[in-house]
């Protein structure tokens, strides 16, 4: 019986340990989400008058550009996937990594082969383990994403949008991000960036039915195409990657919270077990002492007769 309750006090200091660390993972994880959002709110005036813009230059040329011009057969597109670096964060990534599957599936029923571009170690591991081929992958910023991170990340997807595709190229741009609603749902959603559908860019910079006024390009419309599509992709994965990053610090605060509540349950449970083993323990020991004394007053009795 003391083995058994020596036991239950080891699991429940064991157990106590973990509940330190993930309460204090909690606590750090919620402390991020408020200046993740303050990011996230700061780049999106950037990204809608970015998308104005766009849609101005568009709709006022008759340039065909990779930027905003539809093929006509499309064989090749690109997925961006933006899952985490570390763990204990739920299903963020696994969920990221199922909306990419579904996209993928629905591409290629479409008839184009898909190129993959991973952002963090989780997405990485996924198809790394399967064995799958990852065109471009980029690691080590996931929790606190930098205008130059998405930089980075931007630089192959416009190279590959710009090449044709019988050298490698793509004709269309996809993204794949959790999209940070609230503290409590964050939603995995996919989009496609490239070609630029203009007629969906005015509900996407809140001016729905907005006429624009005409434009004179100067040196030319292409040349302002030219220049606005860098700025273009790397704002929207910049704004993506802010999103994915509220996302995941939400994710992992609602998981560390979860394993702290469990962890409390546990050594509720481990210390009425701990104290029923003690309470049969001190039992075992009065029965004891009370069956020698009532053995000793036998013998007592039978050596007086």
């Amino acid at each position: 019986m003391g083995a058994q309750l020596r036991v239950y006090k080891r699991r429940i200091r064991a157990i106590t340990a973990t509940k330190k660390i993930t309460k204090a993972m909690e606590m750090i994880a919620a402390s991020r989400i408020v200046k993740a959002q303050r990011k996230v709110a700061a780049s999106m005036p950037y990204a809608t008058e970015l998308t104005r813009a766009v849609t101005a230059v568009a709709t006022g040329s008759n340039t065909k550009h990779a930027l905003t011009t539809e093929v006509e057969q499309p064989t090749r597109a690109a997925i961006v996937l933006i899952t985490s670096d570390r763990g204990l964060a739920g299903g963020y990534s696994s969920n990221a990594i199922k909306q990419a599957e579904r996209l993928t599936e629905r591409l290629r029923a479409e008839g184009k082969d898909v190129d993959t571009y991973i952002v963090g170690r989780k997405g990485l591991a996924y198809y790394g383990f399967r064995e799958r081929k990852v065109t471009d992958s980029w690691t080590g910023f996931t929790d606190s994403p930098a205008y130059a991170d998405a930089k980075r990340v931007a630089g192959p997807l416009i190279e590959a949008i710009q090449t044709e595709t019988a050298e490698g190229g793509v004709d269309e741009l996809h993204i794949v991000y959790t999209e940070f609603v609230s503290m409590m749902t964050q939603n995995p959603v996919d989009g496609r960036m490239l070609p630029l559908s203009l007629d969906q860019a005015p509900e996407e910079t809140g001016a729905k039915g907005e006429i624009l006024p005409l434009f004179d390009f100067e040196p030319s419309a292409e040349d302002v195409l030219d220049a606005l599509l860098p700025r273009y992709v790397e704002s929207r994965i910049y704004n993506a990657l802010l999103q994915s990053a509220a996302s995941e610090h939400a994710a992992r605060r609602r998981a560390m919270k979860a394993a702290t509540d469990n962890a409390g349950d546990l050594i509720k449970s481990l210390s009425r077990l701990a104290n029923a083993a003690r309470q049969a323990e001190i039992t075992q020991e009065i029965s004891e002492i009370v069956g020698g004394a009532s053995a000793m007053a036998d013998a007592t009795a039978g050596s007086d007769k």
